[in-house]
């Protein structure tokens, strides 16, 4: 208790109490990406096809879609603290079940109210930081707690294929959910919802609950930035959702041919991109005051990066692993969106804000069904070893979605305002009429 107290006076305490809350994103990072080392086994063990496996992955992304946008709006109403606790307990709890379920139905709701949870985690982030960090520092700061989640992600790759092979896939993914309870309790000592002495902590929670309900969503709903950097970021991460999440590594074992561990290590660098670029793309973002710029910039080396990695008749594991990188480094841009979005609506709303965006956001997951289905258009029906195997042109046509969604994607960014890394000023009413002007 005395460091706990310690801490409290303590001028990187703003930094803590972040990173702690953070623990919750990083955890469900992996969470997420985790099909793609456990993939392969769960086509071998439940004896299913490429399309089977999305929607049984896919469930996550259906329930962040249906609960991020109210997720949002019920952190503008109610301790952030205790959202996060009881997400990140619900969310160890349905991992839990899906070690253990032998139905693929079973396996679907896990994942599906494991999504629900999840749907808090960067949102909570966000609000958090909002209250505890200058808008200045935005930028930076939802980098880093960006490349902390991508942390998890990483560990979703080679580490939890290591564990799978040693005790199984079942047992893998139940030292996850164990591993998830250790971080609980470090969210549980650590987080707080805002800073002593906030003026915000006495007039927000009450001004914001007589604000009608129908009107904060109409206002959030009407301001186009929000649906324009939501949709950017959906078609920026991408990667992370089809090559990170569960397709990376059938693709390079069955079109580049390399090992499962190799495979696993190529993956493993785009979160190591994403890591490396989000916390630069947010200091270049606040140092140039510009936000518009960088997302331009990762927009254009985005496509030229996967063009490469789609084109080359052959790459080695170095190439695979610098192209897999720099997708990572590039894309990473897609970070900005939030302090962008912070920056264009009023505070109470950020939450929500950040809430219709993100459901943009994790709309992407669906193009994991897509992918899918592209490429088990034109699969002859073979398998190795009890997995479908599919040709590398079922492959391309799967892939194409992504040079596609950057290049819209470097499209919506001439449609954004600048917001020369400025926050709106003005309360709520203020807002309203700032929103209307625009229509």
């Amino acid at each position: 208790m005395s460091f706990v107290i310690a801490l409290r006076s303590n001028r990187y305490q703003s930094w803590f109490v972040c990173f702690s809350a953070a623990l919750f994103f990083f955890f469900e990072f992996i969470q997420l990406n985790m099909f793609n080392a456990i993939g392969p086994y769960l086509v071998t063990d439940l004896k299913i096809t490429a399309p089977m496996l999305a929607t049984i992955s896919d469930k996550y992304f259906l329930a962040n879609i249906l609960f991020l946008f109210p997720a949002g709006m019920l952190l503008d109403r109610i301790s952030t603290r205790k959202a996060i606790i009881v997400g990140f307990l619900v969310s160890i709890l349905c991992t839990y079940l899906f070690a253990i379920s032998d139905a693929i139905w079973q396996m679907k709701w896990a994942r599906f109210i494991t999504g629900v949870a999840g749907s808090l985690c960067l949102l909570s982030c966000v609000r958090l930081a909002s209250r505890w960090f200058a808008a200045r520092q935005m930028a930076l700061v939802i980098g880093l707690i960006v490349t902390f989640a991508m942390v998890g992600g990483m560990l979703a790759q080679t580490p939890l294929l290591f564990l799978i092979n040693y005790f199984g896939w079942r047992n893998a993914v139940i030292v996850d959910a164990s591993f998830g309870i250790l971080l609980l309790m470090l969210v549980f000592i650590f987080v707080q919802d805002r800073p002593p002495h906030s003026p915000e902590g006495e007039t927000h929670p009450l001004s914001l609950s007589r604000a009608d309900f129908w009107k904060s969503l109409l206002l959030t709903a009407r301001n186009s930035q929000n649906w324009l950097c939501g949709l950017y970021t959906s078609l920026m991460n991408l990667p992370i959702f089809l090559l990170g999440a569960i397709w990376g590594i059938f693709y390079l074992t069955q079109v580049r041919y390399l090992s499962s561990h190799g495979a696993s290590f190529v993956t493993l660098m785009l979160f190591v991109g994403v890591i490396v670029g989000s916390p630069a793309a947010g200091w270049a973002s606040d140092r140039w005051r510009r936000r518009k710029l960088p997302m331009i910039m990762g927009a254009i080396f985005s496509l030229i990066f996967i063009l490469l990695l789609m084109l080359l008749p052959t790459i080695s594991v170095g190439v695979a692993m610098a192209l897999f990188f720099g997708i990572g480094f590039m894309t990473s841009t897609q970070i900005i969106s939030y302090p962008l979005i912070a920056e264009s609506n009023s505070i109470k709303l950020t939450a929500t804000a950040e809430g219709l965006a993100s459901t943009l956001i994790m709309a992407g997951g669906f193009t994991q069904d897509l992918f899918a289905y592209l490429m088990h258009f034109s699969w002859d029906h073979q398998y190795a070893n009890g997995v479908p195997v599919y040709s590398a042109q079922s492959y391309f046509i799967g892939m194409s979605i992504m040079p596609v969604a950057f290049a819209l994607s470097l499209v919506l960014t001439f449609f954004l305002r600048e917001s020369y890394c400025k926050p709106y000023r003005g309360d709520y009413e203020q807002y309203n009429d700032h929103v209307s002007t625009q229509y």
